[in-house]
């Protein structure tokens, strides 16, 4: 059983410590890609080393993450612009627009969403989009920049029934993770309405561990709990699930 985790930081701090002991217990469990998103240009060295030392389990996005939006915005853009020429990545993300933690560089998030869109449509890549709190607000942005190049993922999409059609009605595909374990995340009540072909599975880690270690550090292996909520929800195997949300993600990713 191959499983694929769309979304994780493998590369950050919070794994300096045991970061082979945790690629190993994934693998272990049949998690074996790993999609891993860009923060900032602080972090990018890190994640080529990681790539390079996990060739056929690590694939790497480009991006800058939106509460990384600061005074150093187009310095961070220029730094993902050069990169998208020196090295292979397979999507833009995570981009977005965060107004969870502080809306003091909003305008200059939407700015950073609309470049790296358009980044992605030079390089026939697909988006991956952080929306804390920001729905309502991205969701303009992908209708103005709507074309044939444009598809994605919602990353930990925790939003409404109706908002999961608007996202898939815009060729995206919804990133669920640890939140559909949680008691009240509200995910298990409309998702098995929601076709398979519309979803990946994601955990990122080190954040948003399902239960039962909420609140504890992720990581990939747990990925296992949040199939097991899948299989439930949808009422199939969790073999079904782990390969038709796979095959989603290669469609996506192009591998």
């Amino acid at each position: 059983m191959q499983i694929t985790d769309t979304h994780n930081h493998l590369y950050v701090e919070a794994f300096d410590e045991d970061r082979s002991e945790v690629i190993k217990r994934a693998i272990d469990k049949g998690i074996d890609r790993f999609f891993l998103p860009a923060i900032d240009s602080s972090y990018t060295s890190s994640m080529l080393m990681l790539q390079k030392e996990y060739p056929n389990q690590v694939y790497l996005m480009a991006g800058l993450h939106p509460t990384h939006v600061k005074e150093n915005m187009e310095e961070e853009l220029a730094h993902v612009a050069q990169n998208l020429k020196q090295h292979t990545y397979y999507a833009i993300g995570e981009i977005g627009i965060d107004l969870y933690w502080d809306d003091t560089f909003i305008e200059e998030q939407r700015s950073a969403l609309k470049r790296q869109i358009q980044m992605a449509k030079e390089y026939e890549l697909p988006i991956v989009i952080h929306s804390r709190d920001s729905f309502d607000e991205i969701i303009p942005i992908l209708r103005e920049e709507e074309d044939e190049k444009l598809r994605g993922i919602f990353h930990c999409f925790t939003g409404t029934y109706e908002q999961a059609q608007t996202a898939i009605g815009l060729k995206m595909k919804l990133g669920i993770g640890g939140v559909v374990t949680f008691k009240n995340g509200g995910l298990d009540k409309f998702l098995g309405q929601i076709d398979l072909e519309h979803i990946v599975l994601e955990t990122d880690a080190p954040y948003l561990a399902p239960a039962p270690y909420r609140g504890k550090r992720n990581e990939p292996a747990y990925l296992s709990n949040i199939l097991q909520k899948m299989s439930e929800i949808y009422d199939i195997p969790e073999e079904e699930i782990a390969a038709r949300t796979t095959e989603n993600s290669k469609r996506i990713f192009g591998i």
